[in-house]
């Protein structure tokens, strides 16, 4: 049977200090999150297991979150990080290899000054470098850089990639264009994937019903269809809008009428361990 799998969620430690936007001003998530507090949710969803994804641009966090998977069975994957402007990122990446649950990258794109840096030769050549591999990468976009995503991807059509967030669109606000439009583009390309997470922290915190995300949902369903969607609780990040209970309800009920157990064993786990290649996916 298909693992259930929790495809993006994070732990951090405040003692650490590389968490820098993870402040006082944030009170709920000012404060450590390990394996202890996420399992009860697993439990109560029946989820498997998760894929554990770096926090914070360091790579002594990925050291971190690979120790904390090697003492959990509960984590099933490890998205590291990677600055593919390092002139050491592929010394990096050959150490990350080696721990048998580091299975893949995270580009953050959404804090680049100028998402423009990704189109840069140098910094294509690294990417084709891992596309060449079939390394999975994920994509941290936000929907005001997709004109650029969607150059690089045009650039770099092999790249084995799933965005994450649904690449942010601006939810509390309602508007769908023209990160529909570009989203659409994207997922014309089939080796892209998306994470269907983080809508309820892009939502209005204090307001936000499970209806308002539904045509972003819907939109990414008709793009990428049933087997390029994977879920995704952003927890703890989710708890500035929500439980954990109310991201899988609101996902649920976004979900359209002739959604079947088939596709939902897809989106809550079996894309997900096919995107990662993990190991006993069934």
């Amino acid at each position: 049977m298909a693992m259930r799998i929790d495809a993006h969620q994070h732990y951090w430690s405040i003692a650490r200090d590389d968490y820098g936007w993870i402040t006082p001003s944030i009170p709920v998530l000012y404060r450590d999150y390990q394996p202890s507090d996420l399992l009860p949710h697993l439990a109560e969803h029946h989820l498997d297991g998760t894929i554990l994804v770096q926090a914070a641009p360091t790579y002594e966090e990925t050291d971190y979150i690979l120790e904390l998977a090697a003492q959990d069975d509960r984590v099933l994957g490890v998205v590291g990080y990677m600055d593919l402007a390092d002139d050491d990122h592929k010394d990096h990446f050959q150490r990350f290899a080696q721990h048998p649950k580091f299975v893949g990258f995270r580009l953050m794109i959404q804090d680049m000054e100028d998402a423009d840096a990704i189109l840069e030769p140098s910094y294509a050549a690294s990417l084709k470098h891992y596309a060449s591999l079939g390394v999975p990468v994920d994509l941290l976009v936000r929907s005001d850089q997709l004109d650029t995503l969607v150059r690089l991807i045009e650039q770099i059509p092999d790249l084995h990639a799933v965005i994450d967030h649904l690449a942010k669109p601006r939810i509390a606000a309602g508007e769908m264009e023209p990160w529909a439009g570009y989203m659409k583009k994207l997922a014309s390309h089939p080796n892209l994937y998306c994470k269907l997470s983080g809508m309820v922290t892009e939502a209005d915190h204090d307001g936000w019903k499970p209806d308002q995300l539904t045509p972003y949902v819907r939109h990414v369903l008709d793009c990428f269809g049933a087997d390029r969607v994977m879920f995704g609780s952003d927890w703890p990040v989710c708890l500035m809008a929500s439980s954990y209970d109310g991201v899988v309800d609101a996902l649920m009920k976004t979900l359209p009428p002739n959604w079947g157990a088939d596709e939902s064993l897809k989106l809550f786990g079996g894309n997900a361990a096919s995107f990662y290649r993990l190991k006993n996916e069934t």
